[in-house]
């Protein structure tokens, strides 16, 4: 194939690191190009994240290669021709051509090529095919950078066929479209996400966790959320009843409404929004997305809060569910509590918002105190040791809070004295 375009040098390109990497994958010939999302997001001017490169050559002299130039190689994963190369903190994923020998729907078994367009045939959507040399010069086998233009995620090939070598790539349809797609979507490739979307639960919850993850946090993730459900295919990862509303609100006030420094997205927050279902239903979902155990009992907090902070319970309720749970999940609670007001009534006057954004900044910034009494302050009235004296600090713990914490260990001394008689 000729090229059929080309990336100005960008200072990823030109970065002493990739050219070091470049310079020695390239020491004996071979032609090596960047591949995947570092060209697309790169024609649409976007931001690099990672640096994926290709190259004819096989695993064992790709390593040969950057050994011989002194970078540190990890072999990340040789069965299917990976090796990633580490120069200080930049990394750069090196995989060697391949082609498709056995699926699964979920795992490959590869042979190694020295064919470009085979090894861009095997991948899943047009824009993701892209190559592109050191030079910036861009090569273009099925489309994609029409495609990408356009804002149209197309698989390559036969969408079915794509979807049945690895499951994942159904969840990644909607990934992709909640980044780079534009309305509506393509409609054999929808229709086929449809069709084998039971295929999800052959995935690992790893896996499933973690394209969610990336869709909740994609710029479109409300619209494409009711894409997944209209589709069916929501259900296979959410249990039913979800609020696609609230999503909606909440996406809308952690990445537009709200210029809070406490305030940004947040993967686990946004999926609590999307949840209606009860206390059960989420520890089944944090089991299957195989959350750790501080996600899963995050996620439990976020959607059955212990406490109820609306701007009519006022700062007092908010002091105390910041004492008890701590500020950033009282910043939670008042978001949740937001952002499903407002996907039942999103046309609130300025005044109730405003009300809305200072308890975010009275969590954000209210130093919670430590409760000034001990057990030895009791035993020092006589109070004998056992379950009297923590019930009488219990007492006092609660009075103190009721006052909004307003009392000193004075009063606090005063009110155990009156207490213990």
């Amino acid at each position: 194939m000729e090229p059929t375009g080309k990336i100005a040098p960008q200072p990823w390109m030109t970065a002493p690191e990739t050219r070091a990497v470049i310079a020695a994958l390239t020491d004996r010939g071979a032609d090596v190009r960047f591949v995947g999302g570092c060209v697309r997001d790169a024609v649409l001017k976007r931001p690099i994240k990672d640096i994926d490169i290709a190259t004819p050559d096989p695993p064992a002299a790709v390593i040969a290669l950057l050994e011989a130039a002194g970078i540190k190689v990890i072999p990340t994963g040789l069965a299917h021709g990976t090796v990633t190369a580490m120069i200080g903190e930049a990394k750069f994923e090196i995989t060697t051509l391949r082609l498709d020998l056995a699926t699964d729907g979920r795992r490959a078994k590869v042979a190694f090529t020295d064919n470009w367009i085979a090894d861009a045939a095997r991948r899943d959507f047009t824009f993701n095919a892209l190559s592109c040399t050191p030079a910036g010069d861009i090569y273009d086998p099925f489309d994609g950078l029409a495609d990408l233009g356009d804002g149209v995620v197309r698989f390559v090939g036969i969408p079915r066929e794509r979807i049945e070598e690895d499951y994942l790539r159904l969840l990644r349809f909607f990934r992709m479209y909640a980044t780079y797609g534009q309305p509506p979507p393509e409609a054999e490739a929808l229709a086929a996400c449809r069709q084998l979307a039971p295929g999800i639960a052959k995935l690992s919850g790893e896996r499933v966790r973690d394209e969610m993850f990336r869709i909740l946090l994609a710029p479109n993730a409300a619209d494409t959320a009711v894409l997944m459900h209209d589709s069916r295919v929501l259900e296979h990862v959410v249990p039913p009843p979800t609020d696609i509303g609230r999503l909606r609100m909440m996406t809308w006030l952690d990445s537009t409404a709200l210029k809070l420094e406490s305030v940004s997205p947040d993967a686990l927050r946004r999926l609590a929004a999307l949840l209606a279902t009860d206390a059960e239903g989420t520890a089944a979902l944090a089991a299957r997305l195989r959350l750790s155990r501080r996600e899963a009992e995050r996620l439990a907090a976020l959607v059955r809060p212990a406490f109820e902070l609306t701007p009519e319970a006022g700062h007092a309720a908010l002091h105390r569910a910041v004492y008890h749970a701590g500020a950033e999940t009282a910043r939670d609670w008042v978001l949740m509590a937001w952002a499903g007001e407002l996907a039942l009534a999103p046309r609130h006057g300025g005044g109730r918002n405003a009300a809305w954004a200072a308890m975010l900044e009275t969590a954000a910034d209210w130093p919670a105190p430590a409760f000034p009494l001990r057990g030895g302050d009791a035993a020092a009235l006589g109070v004998a040791p056992g379950p009297r004296l923590g019930e009488l600090l219990k007492a006092v713990e609660g009075w103190w809070e009721a006052g909004d914490f307003m009392a000193d260990r004075d009063a606090c001394l005063a009110h155990l004295r009156e207490l213990a008689g």
